[in-house]
């Protein structure tokens, strides 16, 4: 993969940004990864310049609304093109295998079965199992249960310009999953918020860390590349300046806090 485009970056309930997602470029194609929480994803694919016709794959990591009900608008997009002769080839969606009949179920109650019929034909669906491994964009990808302590969530790890780029999804890292984050040159992390602003987000209570212990994470694993997202909003504007005052506290490589739609070249 050759760029990461960042079409989101907060949390569930976030308005001053989209809620986390984003796509890898290889060549002149593109995986998607997670969609956020409704049709926003149509508008951020649009500001990113990123056209439909060459989203070929997208993972979906787990079944959370901010995830999981934008994949709807992605598929009746690139159903209705495949309808009309303007998306050429299969789109190919990848997930856990308990997800896959939750999305058929939500496309079939609310997309027309002309879409629908696509599934299984032009629009392929492939359930994965820990430590799974699959070519997509001509890149192999691991898929790996991250260990939730809510839904099940899988991340992936994959090759990126020659290094290994590792998502955890958006939820701490869990030690049973070393041996797919060991020796991973880019990680895409959560971080909720400041360590310092703990007491007033609570992030512990949701599952997620601070910029602090996703720092001293990639300090501790030895990864140059660290990109923090899954954000809360409140302090979006200046979010990127006090993440990275304290996040290079704790960690002394690469630090990326990205704003919606920016691009990161790998």
């Amino acid at each position: 993969m050759e760029k990461l485009i960042v079409l989101g970056t907060g949390y569930a309930m976030a308005t001053r940004c989209y809620n986390t997602c984003f796509a890898l470029k290889q060549g002149q194609e593109y995986l998607l990864v997670d969609a956020g929480g409704g049709n926003g994803i149509l508008n951020q694919l649009q500001k990113a310049s990123i056209p439909f016709a060459q989203i070929r794959h997208l993972i979906v990591t787990h079944e959370h609304c901010d995830h999981l009900l934008g994949v709807v608008w992605v598929v009746r997009k690139i159903g209705t093109m495949m309808q009309s002769g303007a998306y050429a080839g299969e789109f190919h969606i990848w997930c856990h295998g308990e997800l896959v009949p939750t999305i058929q179920t939500i496309c079939s109650l609310t997309l027309q079965k002309k879409i629908t019929n696509l599934f299984g034909k032009q629009i392929v669906f492939h359930a994965v199992a820990d430590g799974d491994t699959a070519d997509v964009l001509r890149q192999q990808v691991t898929f790996f249960d991250i260990h939730s302590t809510k839904a099940m969530q899988y991340g992936f790890t994959m090759e990126a310009n020659g290094k290994k780029l590792t998502c955890l999804g958006d939820e701490p890292y869990n030690p049973l999953c070393e041996r797919y984050v060991q020796g991973s040159d880019w990680l895409l992390c959560e971080a909720f918020c400041l360590y310092a602003d703990r007491e007033t987000f609570k992030p512990y209570e949701k599952h997620h860390s601070t910029v602090r212990e996703a720092c001293q994470l990639a300090q501790q694993l030895n990864v140059p590349h660290l990109v923090l997202w899954h954000t809360e909003d409140t302090t979006y504007p200046q979010r990127k300046e006090t993440y990275t005052a304290e996040g290079k506290q704790f960690y002394t490589g690469d630090l990326y806090v990205p704003y919606d739609l920016e691009t990161i070249l790998l």
